[in-house]
């Protein structure tokens, strides 16, 4: 297997947690960050804004997307606007529709020939990839987010979707995929192998990244281990 300095796809952190997000962002394979208002709220975040700014004052270079939360199109876009003036590596996260199932493809298309650099989340099928691959403006660059995992909790292989994203994005080298929601670090791999640009991953995911490459027997030896040790402690007789 490869190691992680041989892998191309692009590692991003996905969080909200000003000290983790710093944490990662001082780890060379960290390439960007993406955060959410679900992540947000997790965090115990209240002023959106004010978290967006304190966290750019320390991530400048590197791409991080900040999602708009208003239901309403006309509102998105406002945000959408507010957000880009935040700084050159700020990409605004666009939903696929709105909670009433309205699509945000003209409202995608409108703002990426106003230059905004968009960030398109919650995509699941390839119809979604193609529509807004269609939609944007053509020299902007933009993520594209296809959430795998979500796609493999439903009992459906993610990889044909994301193979055929990957090839149809070849078209065009200013959209990237993006692997979002792994489950696992054998995401990474895949995403790698099938030549997905970049791929989000939560911090608990990542702080397992001393794992890779590790031999399977020492792995066994610890989880052995692990097992007696808690039942050591916890005391147990028969």
């Amino acid at each position: 297997m490869k190691s992680l300095s041989e892998l191309s796809v692009k590692i991003f952190a996905d969080g909200a947690v000003k000290s983790e997000m710093v944490e990662m962002y001082r780890n060379p394979i960290i390439k960007g960050f993406t955060t959410n208002p679900t992540l947000m709220r997790k965090a115990g975040i209240s002023d959106y804004k004010s978290f967006a700014m304190d966290v750019l004052e320390t991530i400048s270079d590197l791409p991080i997307s900040f999602e708009v939360f208003s239901d309403e199109l006309h509102e998105m876009k406002r945000q959408a606007l507010s957000m880009r003036e935040w700084g050159e590596n700020v990409f605004v996260k666009i939903p696929i529709m709105n909670t009433r199932g309205e699509s945000t493809v003209d409202l995608v298309r409108e703002l990426s020939n106003a230059g905004v650099k968009l960030n398109i989340t919650a995509m699941m099928t390839f119809r979604q990839v193609v529509e807004i691959s269609n939609a944007l403006a053509e020299g902007i660059p933009t993520f594209l987010s296809v959430f795998a995992g979500r796609i493999a909790d439903t009992g459906r292989d993610p990889l044909p979707i994301m193979v055929a994203a990957v090839e149809l994005l070849r078209l065009h080298p200013e959209q990237e995929l993006i692997w979002a929601s792994p489950r696992e670090l054998l995401n990474i791999f895949q995403a790698d192998e099938i030549g997905c640009h970049n791929i989000t991953v939560t911090v608990d995911i990542l702080r397992k990244l001393n794992q890779v490459g590790k031999s399977l027997d020492d792995f066994s030896l610890d989880t052995v281990r692990m097992f007696r040790e808690d039942a050591v402690k916890a005391g147990y007789t028969l």
